[in-house]
């Protein structure tokens, strides 16, 4: 039974009516014997519908529980075991997001229902860790803080690892750049790319990040930067780059081999596709040379803008690319 924090009356001061409203919104098993005693407890939250260019925070998300025993997607069996339940029924609007279920017939079954679960894996070397998957919160993003604060606070989790991708104006022939961030300047394992301030989307995670920073809690996260023009499609490549950087911020083993192999793949359909399609291979082309005029530039300490080199539109890579994604579907 859940309840609303305006209907908790009868409790003391403000900090019992919250605390009896976060237990209302996630449970938590008690005494997990595989995190008794671990001096470092890693959590790794992604969370669907925002962030995701390319798939790349659901793949890499799939990944981490195939190698970890479990066969994927999420919700399915031996996927990890269970430690925490949201009520996602707080968090989720089932009408901007209606899940899918199946007519059998004569009869409806198979509902998908929305779960948002924290599940304890382990990694290649047996290091056990936690991951938060689930759909985004619609709403209550506050709510939903508070409640990752008590399953961090509970289970003894020592740092969070947030991951997520976005469309931007790169070519795929270039190494795949991701962004990272963390609440302490100590935690960051990689340069960020941006100066200056940028005013972007907020989204659940990033107030997550933020929020947790102010409790004293340790957080960081990766970004990756997806070519647009393959943001529609599964882009293995920023998977992998992704859990690359959740190996060092995570201090986790991972073995990638099957996503490597399913890059391999992608990269030789794309290569082939370009081969026959010239005005296509001109699009990258120009993205090739405003991304290495780029690179020169900053590593000459110049302006980072290439002089007389615009940026194709996303409307004109989109048209270029539009039989492109086709044919790769129907493939």
């Amino acid at each position: 039974m859940s309840h609303q924090w305006d209907t908790l009356e009868g409790f003391g001061d403000d900090d019992e009516r919250e605390e009896v409203a976060v237990s209302a919104l996630v449970h938590i098993v008690d005494g997990v014997p595989e995190l008794e005693g671990l001096d470092e407890l890693t959590l790794v939250v992604t969370l669907d519908g925002f962030l995701d260019a390319g798939n790349a925070a659901v793949s890499a998300a799939d990944h981490l529980e195939s190698v970890s025993g479990g066969p994927g997607p999420l919700g399915s069996a031996g996927s990890g075991k269970v430690v925490a339940t949201f009520d996602v029924d707080q968090f989720h609007d089932y009408r901007a997001r209606r899940p899918a279920m199946s007519f059998v017939h004569d009869h409806y079954e198979q509902y998908d229902a929305p779960r948002l679960l924290v599940r304890l894996h382990h990694d290649t070397a047996g290091t056990p860790y936690l991951m938060l998957r689930g759909p985004e919160p619609d709403n209550r993003w506050e709510a939903f803080c508070s409640g990752v604060r008590e399953v961090i606070e509970r289970l003894g989790v020592t740092r969070t690892v947030q991951i997520g991708a976005v469309p931007m104006a790169v070519p795929h022939t270039r190494p795949i750049a991701v962004t990272p961030h963390a609440t302490r300047p100590e935690l960051m394992t990689g340069a960020s790319p941006w100066r200056g301030e940028l005013r972007i989307p907020s989204s659940a995670q990033s107030l997550l990040e933020l929020r947790l920073g102010e409790w004293g809690h340790d957080a960081l996260g990766y970004v990756a930067h997806v070519p647009h023009y393959l943001a529609q499609l599964d882009y293995p490549q920023a998977a992998i780059a992704l859990l690359e950087d959740v190996e060092r911020g995570g201090r986790l083993t991972i073995d990638l081999t099957a996503l490597r192999e399913a890059g391999e793949e992608r990269a030789v359909e794309i290569t082939q596709y370009l081969s026959g399609n010239a005005e296509v291979a001109e699009v990258v082309s120009a993205l090739e040379q405003q991304y290495d005029t780029f690179r020169q530039a900053e590593s000459a300490g110049q302006n980072l803008l290439a002089p007389d080199q615009p940026l194709p539109t996303g409307e004109e890579i989109g048209r270029q690319f539009e039989q492109f994604l086709a044919g790769l579907e129907e493939d």
